[in-house]
């Protein structure tokens, strides 16, 4: 542990240090014409989050709330002392900049990162590459701060530039890399093209995975691709925390393909069920909310992410000791993007289960088309792709289709391309594209 003092502490001891930094949060608050006018909104001021109900009551925060507010939404510190601004990757809209003062970006992320990395297994002095984006993107600037905290020479190239990046693992030697599961499965391909064998001639010991959830079956199969011993680690975040500060997965969580909220103490994070807004119970699926306890510039309050996770059965229960940070389950998919299919709710991640399970298809490569926009929709294709082995693609058509109807309980179209023809994605992968009924 690099924080044993709050790693060590108990759901109590969390808890307590939650209230008192939420207090100071309303405190600095207090004043802001934003924030002010946002708590009237409930009858309340900022200084109400010091009350026992006061974050309970207060209002959520959406994209809707940021671009009334664009272009600089609830900054909260004066423009001359922010360091950096930082924007989300949305599609529509224009984008709202998320401001992070110097102690934002190089005390406050730092400390995020390095106690995510730690307990990730990262070990001081490792030699990093890193495959996040950057520009306005804050993931590979806080891949950078991380590995910087914890002195590891680090090559940061982004994500692109495949074969020279495949020849590199070999002959830089990264021992950890932080990129996207996708991304690292084509390089692990682009490597086998030029004649490189990535189980004996890398020299990977640890990937940080994130920007997109895959399955356990995934991961292991992506696992097996690696050197002997190397494990990947998911790591989970969002623009509005800061970066991928929220969670990561553990030795002693990986197994269970669960991430631990590693920052609770400076991020409070709330798993809600979506309708209801009531706190979800160990072992139910709800909505990540989160409040920024300590960031300056542009804190959040009761933030809806979107994104759904199951709340672990036994979620205080860590052999690593730290009992007062709870483990969830990885990202099952958004609530904006479940698809209705004849009256029935289908997440992207339970097709990637099942594509992942089925013999002869390229892990990495995979789409969904429906016919319409609209919310509920009566026609949906599952284009996958066939790996090099040789497998018959009515074999892995029919496969789909059985495990489609079985697990979810609807049928499916399925279409088998050859290798190569579905597009790659060096970042987050689009899985969710229109397609006319009727159309190739």
């Amino acid at each position: 542990m690099i924080h044993p003092e709050i790693e060590r502490l108990d759901s109590d001891g969390i808890a307590l240090l939650q209230k008192e930094r939420l207090t100071k949060l309303g405190q600095r608050l207090s004043g802001h014409p934003d924030w002010e006018r946002h708590f009237k909104a409930a009858g309340m001021r900022p200084e109400d989050l010091a009350a026992e109900d006061g974050l309970r009551n207060t209002p959520f925060l959406d994209k809707s709330a940021l671009r009334d507010r664009y272009p600089y939404p609830f900054l909260t510190v004066p423009i001359e002392k922010v360091e950096r601004f930082m924007a989300t990757s949305g599609t529509t809209g224009l984008p709202v900049m998320f401001g992070m003062t110097g102690n934002d970006y190089r005390v406050l992320l730092k400390s995020q990162m390095e106690r995510a990395l730690t307990a990730a297994g990262v070990k001081r002095g490792m030699k990093a590459y890193q495959g996040y984006g950057y520009g306005l993107w804050i993931g590979g600037p806080a891949l950078d701060v991380g590995y910087a905290a914890l002195d590891c020479p680090t090559t940061p190239v982004g994500p692109g530039r495949g074969e020279l990046v495949a020849r590199w693992f070999k002959d830089h030697a990264y021992e950890v890399s932080s990129m996207s599961p996708l991304w690292l499965m084509s390089l692990v391909n682009i490597a086998k093209e030029q004649g490189i064998d990535p189980k004996t001639e890398w020299s990977l010991k640890l990937a940080i995975l994130g920007g997109q959830s895959v399955s356990a079956e995934f991961r292991a199969q992506l696992e097996a691709e690696l050197p002997e011993a190397a494990v990947t680690q998911n790591i989970y975040g969002t623009t509005e925390a800061g970066g991928p500060v929220l969670a990561i997965s553990t030795p002693e969580s990986h197994a269970a393909d669960e991430l631990q909220l590693i920052n609770e103490d400076t991020i409070l994070t709330e798993i809600l069920d979506p309708e209801t807004h009531a706190p979800v119970a160990p072992g139910e699926v709800g909505e990540i909310v989160i409040t920024t306890l300590c960031k300056e510039a542009s804190p959040v309050i009761r933030w809806r992410t979107r994104d759904l996770v199951r709340l672990s059965a036994n979620p205080y229960d860590c052999p690593s000791g730290r009992i007062g940070m709870r483990r969830i389950g990885r990202i099952i998919g958004r609530t904006d993007d479940m698809i209705k299919v004849k009256g029935v709710i289908v997440f992207p991640s339970q097709i990637e289960d099942i594509i992942a399970a089925v013999p002869g298809t390229a892990k990495e490569a995979w789409q969904i088309y429906v016919d319409t926009e609209a919310v509920t929709i009566s026609d949906m294709t599952i284009a996958v792709e066939a790996d090099r082995c040789g497998r018959d693609p009515g074999e892995i058509v029919s496969e789909i289709k059985r495990e489609i109807h079985a697990r979810i309980g609807i049928g499916a179209h399925v279409e088998c391309a050859p290798p190569g023809a579905l597009p790659r994605y060096e970042a987050k992968a689009i899985r969710v594209l229109h397609r006319p009924a009727g159309a190739p």
